[in-house]
């Protein structure tokens, strides 16, 4: 199993922050996580990377399971791309060293690459549509093209497990949907890691994530296929409003029905 959440509780200062999880992905899935902000999903992130220890219950992640095994190596298998990592990223450094300092998940390059990995590299840039940037700095290039790099670096250290919190986020409309076709390019290649796509957006969500895991307040408020929990009925329960979800070709889109005022979301 690629990652086994039993009954798992974290406290922080006595609170409560996870609560009673329990969440499978099985090999070869694809896996979508909504929730809004506070929800307990960034917790969960950096539990499954070994980061933060449950308080209570037991998680297994790529077979091994905590407390058995040396955490730092399991992070080795996995790729995560986030905004706090943009932010520590060397803005000098070009498109290809950063892409390279993913095999030694340094921040800047440091160690030799040979001549295998810098093939590896370009062909990454070239499946994530940024061949053109391999000799730029990476502080010129657009949200986008960072959020590409990022995944590109991601992938360089071929990890077994690949989480792409909200990378969609600061992204025009344009760059959004050529990021989800990268994404969704990745996803189908016969060697593709599972993946964990983080978001907001049910419009996000392309069709190659077929589970979705919705959290809120810290639980699972629903895990299963994708079409069958992107429906307005459970999805005005999970946002305490009323929603309707329509269809546009093969993703789902969704629309508050009513005033904005009338919306009972915690936004905090």
């Amino acid at each position: 199993m690629i990652i086994d959440v039993k009954d798992v509780t974290w406290l922080r200062e006595q609170q409560p922050i996870l609560k009673g999880v329990n969440w499978q992905v099985q090999p070869g899935e694809h896996w979508c996580i909504v929730g809004l902000n506070g929800s307990g999903k960034t917790t969960l992130l950096n539990m499954i990377n070994g980061y933060i220890w449950p308080t209570s219950g037991e998680i297994s992640v790529l077979g091994q399971k905590f407390g058995e095994f040396d955490l730092r190596e399991l992070r080795k298998s996995i790729g995560w791309v986030s905004s706090s990592l943009q932010q520590r990223l060397h803005g000098s450094e070009t498109a290809l060293n950063t892409v390279l300092s993913g095999k030694f998940a340094t921040i800047g390059l440091y160690d030799k690459a040979d001549e295998a990995d810098v093939a590896k590299a370009h062909e990454l840039l070239q499946l994530l549509g940024c061949s053109k940037l391999a000799g730029r700095r990476y502080d010129t290039f657009s949200q986008g093209e960072r959020q590409r790099v990022l995944i590109a670096r991601a992938l360089m250290a071929s990890p077994a497990l690949l989480i792409l919190d909200e990378p969609c986020t600061g992204l025009d409309v344009f760059a959004r949907e050529m990021l989800l076709t990268m994404v969704e390019r990745i996803a189908l290649q016969p060697d593709a890691p599972t993946l964990l796509f983080v978001t907001h957006h049910i419009e996000e969500i392309m069709p190659v994530f077929r589970q979705t895991l919705l959290v809120k307040g810290g639980e699972v408020f629903r895990a299963g296929l994708t079409q069958e929990v992107l429906n307005a009925e459970l999805l005005s329960d999970f946002f305490g409003a009323q929603v309707e979800v329509e269809q546009r070709g093969d993703r789902s889109w969704l629309r508050p029905i009513g005033r904005l005022a009338d919306l009972q979301l915690d936004l905090e």
